[in-house]
């Protein structure tokens, strides 16, 4: 048989295969990819009733293990887990270039209360970053600053190396007490990098 030949036999052995078989291999969608659990990206432990996740595993909770922290259970948030919740926006006069930038993301209290954090005013928090800094607030100064969870600056998710992907920050121009301060001296608790809140009894 050459060429010519094999070719048009081809032809003719499609041509008797039914429409419908056709159809079907050719619009036959892609298996599904298997859906990947994402990671955590917000720990919350401390004085808290709810959990979702057990202690501590100082074999692979490193970072947590050498800021020293220590939990049996703890309650935990991925990225998506974050954009599902109420979020708000504020403008905000930065340190690091002195200029006004929009910041969005969840309340803070508002968070906590879902790993259900005690309402006191008189709760301590304790902020820890992945660079090992660590500030200490009382959920009343959460509640009266506003402070937020912010995910987004300008309208942009803020990525790890920079600010993010969390930071813990609130709007100083809007509190007289604050803008008395020096710029850089507003932020002392807010922390960029956030990835652990300690609620403390208090």
């Amino acid at each position: 048989m050459n060429k010519r030949e094999f070719l048009a036999a081809g032809a003719a052995l499609i041509a008797t295969l039914p429409a419908s078989a056709l159809a079907r291999k050719k619009d036959k969608p892609a298996p599904a990819a298997p859906a990947v659990p994402e990671p955590a990206l917000l720990t919350i432990s401390g004085a808290i009733t709810r959990s979702n996740r057990g202690p501590l595993n100082p074999a692979f909770d490193v970072m947590l293990k050498k800021q020293n922290v220590h939990f049996d259970s703890a309650w935990s948030l991925t990225y998506a887990d974050l954009l599902k919740m109420p979020a708000v926006e504020m403008h905000a006069t930065l340190e690091y270039d002195g200029k006004s930038h929009l910041l969005k993301g969840p309340y803070l209290a508002q968070l906590l209360a879902t790993a259900g954090a005690p309402t006191r005013d008189g709760v301590k928090v304790l902020l820890r970053a992945v660079d090992g800094y660590a500030a200490g607030i009382s959920l009343g100064d959460l509640r009266k600053y506003r402070y937020i969870v912010a995910t987004h600056m300008d309208g942009k998710p803020m990525p790890l190396g920079g600010l993010g992907p969390l930071w813990a920050v609130y709007a100083p121009d809007a509190f007289p007490d604050m803008t008395a301060k020096p710029l850089p001296d507003r932020f002392a608790t807010c922390p960029w990098g956030l990835y652990h809140v300690e609620v403390q009894s208090g």
